[in-house]
């Protein structure tokens, strides 16, 4: 895993204020929602907690940080386009780099293209098998993967079983 480059931005100290002009902060919240989702997709991370002092909340060379409710706001941002889910009381969050429906077709178009409708397979082939390995959902977050493939489910294109074995029949 290479260096994470940061945007312009985040070495622009009013960056870290919520900004009073509509369209300058509308702009702003698209810069941090960008910023969030490539900074968890390079570090392959779907959890994100907000109440810490992460490099992604702190800019320690400029001596700035987001305030907790600046980062509720971007994080509230997130969840509205679909890229985020609170994880109990706000603090936590489950993130995605593309919205859970993006991931589900992502992953039944690689089945479809691997001939593998009509047939079982565990959630561990999916994520960590070797005929996905170029794959980007290769170590995917198994929450995340598990509500993807419930999009699929919802759509009549697989069907997850809930017990122990981690296993979805793919139609």
């Amino acid at each position: 895993m290479g260096e994470f480059e940061w945007p312009w931005e985040y070495n622009f100290p009013p960056f870290f204020t919520i900004q009073p002009h509509d369209k300058t902060r509308e702009h702003q919240l698209k810069v941090w929602k960008d910023l969030i989702l490539s900074y968890q997709k390079h570090r392959k991370e779907a959890i994100l907690t907000v109440n810490t002092n992460s490099p992604l909340f702190c800019n320690d060379a400029i001596k700035r940080q987001l305030s907790p409710d600046a980062r509720l706001q971007v994080m509230e941002e997130l969840q509205k386009s679909g890229n985020a889910a609170p994880l109990g009381n706000k603090v936590q969050w489950e993130i995605y780099w593309y919205t859970l429906d993006e991931w589900a077709d992502k992953i039944y178009t690689w089945v479809t293209n691997c001939g593998l409708n009509n047939t079982v397979c565990t959630l561990y082939e999916l994520t960590s098998g070797d005929n996905s390995t170029s794959e980007e959902f290769y170590g995917l977050d198994e929450g995340v993967l598990r509500k993807a493939l419930g999009k699929l489910q919802e759509k009549r294109k697989c069907e997850l079983f809930d017990d122990e074995s981690g296993g979805v029949k793919f139609f």
